[in-house]
């Protein structure tokens, strides 16, 4: 039997109706309508569903007390903590290309990432290879427009090109689906973690990136692949939640293990600080929801 949605198409007014027939407060109307205008109600619905009463129950949607304002105060907080999450990722994606197109490169030439012997999976790697052919030969980019007008063999470009033009999801499968641990430690050591720990973390900045990308809800996300909790070194060991190992993963040992990176790669940066000064203007004061332990302020990391 085929089940066909039947849910109705309702105008701004009708919308706002809708949310006050289930118990939602809302005070100004035309900023209201302004906000579902511009936003939409169903990207805003994301973060209502965090004052609504359990599925199932009996009486209003709405917890007693929801506002308008209070929803959008919450989806102000995750569009800036969005914002500091994209600037934290963007380190650890640039450090991871150059390290990857460098120690590929001194394998022998710019072509040695080609080599499919380097790659544990060899119908993956073909896979990967007709994928960023595919790239290559749709790119705009200069470089590698001047590489397909120039040179004929190979046909792809070099390494340290096709680094700086792959998505970071792509070069990350480059990444882990290397056979030889000690070069995939090699690579990781600039970033300051052990390959153990760098590659499946690289998966996870790659899902935080792009939920950050794509403008989605992040502060209370669980991650269905979370990082591995990293043992070294000791003020990062000391920062992380070492309880918090079983999906789905809050947001809270990610941003550690990103931080540390910074500090590797970037000593001088602010963006630990400048997280630490966000979270807590939570306007629910819910830390725990994006796994931030009751003494997260007092680990060494943020003690900055």
């Amino acid at each position: 039997m085929s089940r066909a949605y039947s849910k109705p198409t309702l105008t701004y007014t009708q919308q706002i109706a809708h949310l006050r027939a289930n118990g939602m407060i809302v005070a100004d109307e035309p900023a209201a309508e302004a906000w579902l205008r511009h936003v939409s109600y169903y990207r805003l619905s994301a973060y209502w569903l965090y004052f609504e009463h359990p599925k199932g129950q009996a009486g209003p949607r709405f917890l007693p007390g929801t506002t308008f304002e209070r929803v959008t105060a919450l989806y102000d907080f995750d569009r800036l903590l969005r914002r500091l999450l994209m600037r934290g990722t963007e380190h650890v994606e640039v450090a991871l290309r150059g390290s990857w197109a460098y120690h590929l490169a001194g394998l022998g030439d710019g072509h040695s990432y080609l080599d499919a012997s380097l790659y544990s999976d060899r119908t993956d790697y073909h896979l990967r290879l007709s994928k960023l052919a595919g790239e290559v030969g749709r790119s705009n980019e200069t470089y590698i427009k001047h590489y397909r007008q120039n040179y004929d063999l190979p046909a792809l470009p070099p390494v340290w090109m096709v680094a700086e033009m792959m998505s970071f999801g792509h070069l990350s499968r480059w990444y882990s689906s290397l056979a030889d641990r000690a070069l995939r430690t090699r690579i990781a050591g600039p970033l300051g973690l052990p390959e153990t720990v760098l590659v499946p973390l690289v998966r996870h900045v790659t899902d935080i990136r792009n939920i950050c990308a794509h403008h989605g809800r992040l502060w209370n996300r669980g991650f269905l692949t979370p990082p591995k909790l990293a043992q070294k070194p000791k003020s990062l060991q000391a920062t992380i939640d070492q309880n918090a190992t079983q999906a789905p993963a809050k947001l809270y040992n990610g941003i550690c293990m990103i931080g540390h990176v910074i500090n590797t790669v970037a000593p001088d940066s602010t963006w630990l600080a400048d997280v630490a000064a966000h979270i807590v203007t939570h306007p629910e004061g819910d830390t725990r929801s994006m796994g931030f332990p009751a003494n997260w302020q007092q680990r060494p990391l943020w003690q900055v």
